[in-house]
């Protein structure tokens, strides 16, 4: 049971075009995500990196490209969305479906060996704050000392003035980039459940595929504080536009 590569060309575009709506500068933010990974993992002959909350996987992908002989899992909850990421992107990428935050989802992983670098992409503000502090403890025992951490989400400054003023400066940006002309995220899945190929993916397992948002809307200093107690060293902003952010933490 398979999507065709045709089939998934067609939805992973349609979905890098819908994820533009709620990422302000989505394509930059990935390329300063693998600027970093890149000057963390240069000297590492395979360097083992996660992408998190993955999605079909463009962000794994790009990671692939830029690191030769990288072993790089996309890890998801969503079985619709690994399939056309495996058919899309091939086997660049190891796709490994998991709950992040869920007891013993680490172990879905497999991991062998310490992680060179773990990236989040709009994926990580899903989870509750005390599911977030378990998270960054976890991965702070999985990397390498050394390795890194970077979560590029929306993540506001500690100020609520300048929240409102980082999200009107976002939504400026959305607009004279026509962002908001793309489809959205319910018209995406709306689609595909119309599509017969891929019905399978849809129908099984649905409940844990799509968990819970509880969600949370923790200013910077707080992620800071949440990184620090996890055991990371250097934490800190590489990369801001709007309330689009760009957090990165060394263990």
């Amino acid at each position: 049971m398979q999507v065709s590569a045709v089939t998934a060309g067609h939805w992973v575009e349609r979905w890098e075009c819908q994820q533009q709506r709620y990422a302000v500068d989505r394509e930059e933010r990935f390329t300063v995500i693998a600027d970093v990974v890149e000057h963390i993992a240069l000297d590492r002959p395979a360097p083992l990196v996660l992408d998190l909350g993955s999605g079909p996987g463009a962000l794994a992908a790009l990671l692939a490209d830029r690191l030769p002989g990288a072993e790089v899992l996309a890890v998801d909850a969503d079985p619709l969305l690994l399939e056309l990421g495996r058919a899309h992107y091939g086997d660049r990428v190891r796709y490994v479906r998991a709950l992040i935050g869920a007891p013993g989802w680490l172990a879905e992983l497999e991991l062998d060996r310490p992680v060179d670098a773990v990236v989040s992409a709009t994926a990580l503000h899903y989870l509750s704050e005390s599911a977030l502090r378990g998270v960054y403890r976890e991965l702070a025992g999985q990397l390498r000392p050394g390795g890194v951490l970077v979560n590029g989400d929306h993540i506001g400054p500690d100020s609520a003035f300048l929240r409102e003023l980082a999200l009107d400066v976002g939504r400026r940006h959305a607009e004279r980039n026509l962002s908001f002309t793309h489809e959205d995220w319910q018209s995406w899945w709306s689609g595909a459940a119309a599509d017969p190929e891929l019905a399978p993916f849809l129908t099984c397992d649905t409940d844990s595929a799509h968990p819970p948002c509880e969600g949370n809307d923790l200013p910077v200093s707080a992620h800071v504080a949440l990184l620090r107690e996890a055991g990371f060293r250097h934490v800190g902003t590489v990369w801001q536009y709007g309330n689009s952010r760009v957090l990165t933490a060394v263990r």
